[in-house]
């Protein structure tokens, strides 16, 4: 064998070595990775712990339990109606006021403030365009409008009042 051919085999074994190396780290971490890992839950097992906590039977209580069910109802309903903004108003200036005027005032975002001559072409749409893309919201070239002017508590008929209330009152 020649001198170079030599220099090639110790270099190859060289890099080989490195490989060997590499390879043999990587493998190691990956178990120790994989070690980590939560073990997962056997279904029968899952299954048998759900059998055990769960009750034993319901309770019937007759006209005594239809009427708290019932009273428990109302006050669900109750509680949901509190939920509502502004107290359920469909006073649209009070909506306005308080939550649009932000925006429709100064322009923000590229709202429409209440001139007439920017309401024009959205007024050509129609009414049910107008309260869907409040209700919904609407994105164009325009601007932006979230989805019940960023306020999720309103309840359609209230954002239908406030469009409402602003069509009428353009200047």
């Amino acid at each position: 064998m020649r001198n170079y051919d030599l220099e090639f085999l110790k270099k190859f074994s060289m890099v080989i070595g490195f490989l060997v190396l590499v390879t043999l780290g990587l493998i190691i971490g990956a178990i120790l990775l994989h070690g980590q890992l939560p073990p997962e839950v056997d279904p029968r097992a899952a299954e048998r712990t759900q059998r055990r906590i769960a009750p034993i039977g319901a309770v019937y209580a007759g006209s005594t339990g239809a009427a708290a069910q019932a009273a428990a109802q109302a006050a669900a309903a109750a509680a949901a109606s509190a939920q509502v903004a502004y107290g359920g108003t469909l006073d649209g200036e009070v909506i306005y006021n308080n939550l649009c005027a932000g925006c429709h005032t100064s322009g923000a975002g590229g709202a429409p403030t209440l001139v007439a001559a920017q309401w024009t072409a959205r007024i050509a749409q129609g009414a049910d365009t107008l309260h869907r893309h409040a209700i919904e919201g609407y994105t164009g070239a325009a601007g932006v409008m979230p989805p019940k002017g960023g306020n999720p508590a309103l309840t359609d008929e209230q954002v239908i009042a406030t469009v409402d209330w602003m069509v009428d009152n353009l200047q």
